[in-house]
């Protein structure tokens, strides 16, 4: 494995890692790391302009998925614990509902997706009409570095993972923390196995899931074999007869499961 020279597409905003608040959003069950994972330790208060040490030591890449164009991308197990954040923000998506504004950030230490980049990708799935945008109960904008923000998505390694959703020793999954919503690298570039759809389409229910929690929304559950996956349900750990789905609307229409979330054990990461 190699990490090649960063390019970021500016300067934006470097911001030190947040003290993890309570409660990750996205697993249950049995914490186990991933391999290659370092254990993480505790993060200071974030502040702006500061500065971070290189990447650990474990990388992985991957090249480009049958069926989805993206570039290669590599990562350290554990990341720099710095991130940059996108700097330019973008047009109000949604016609009617609370306003919500959030920022992107990705962990120095990942290669290949520039926060620029990774924030295109992230406002594309939250500006879909089938997204919670749709739902006429919400707006959101993605704003530039520096500006007030209600809350952050983070692109983090697995360690970083672990520190931003509270502790412990996951490094598989991705979360909610208070105002973080933390997308896990590992997840972004490998997906998860016999996942059934594209790595974009999991990579749009990793935007839509844990965004939906900072929204309010828990999880729920397959509501019949062969049925489509509720985007709130724990598409990670498993589909439980349901079929993969990315979006909060379906057909048209906000689509529910049955409240309530399963037990899922951890998996080891095999990337």
């Amino acid at each position: 494995m190699f990490s090649r020279r960063r390019r970021w597409v500016s300067a934006g905003l470097v911001v030190l890692l947040g003290s993890a608040l309570a409660g990750c959003g996205s697993s249950r069950g049995p914490a186990r790391s991933a391999p290659g994972a370092t254990r993480a330790t505790p993060a200071q208060p974030p502040s702006e302009g500061a500065s971070g040490a290189g990447g650990g030591s474990g990388t992985a890449t991957a090249g480009t998925p049958s069926g989805d164009a993206t570039p290669t991308i590599g990562y350290p197990m554990r990341g720099a614990g710095t991130f940059d954040v996108a700097p330019s923000g973008g047009p109000v998506a949604g016609t009617s509902g609370t306003l919500l504004t959030y920022r992107v950030a990705v962990e120095r230490g990942i290669d290949g997706l520039p926060a620029a980049d990774f924030a295109s990708q992230v406002t594309a799935v939250l500006s879909d009409p089938r997204g919670w945008t749709g739902t006429g109960q919400w707006r959101l904008q993605l704003v530039p570095a520096g500006a007030r923000y209600d809350f952050t998505i983070y692109l983090a390694t697995p360690a970083t993972r672990d520190v931003l959703c509270g502790g412990g020793r996951d490094g598989y999954t991705s979360c909610r923390n208070g105002n973080s919503v933390v997308l896990n690298v590992a997840r972004w570039v490998h997906g998860v196995p016999d996942y059934g759809a594209s790595l974009t389409a999991y990579r749009q229910y990793m935007v839509n899931h844990e965004t939906g929690h900072r929204l309010y929304n828990g999880h729920e559950l397959c509501p019949g074999p062969g049925q489509l996956a509720p985007v709130m349900e724990q598409q990670t750990l498993g589909l439980h007869g349901c079929l993969p789905n990315s979006w909060p609307i379906v057909d048209g229409r906000v689509y529910h499961g049955r409240s309530g979330q399963y037990d899922d054990p951890i998996p080891s990461d095999p990337a």
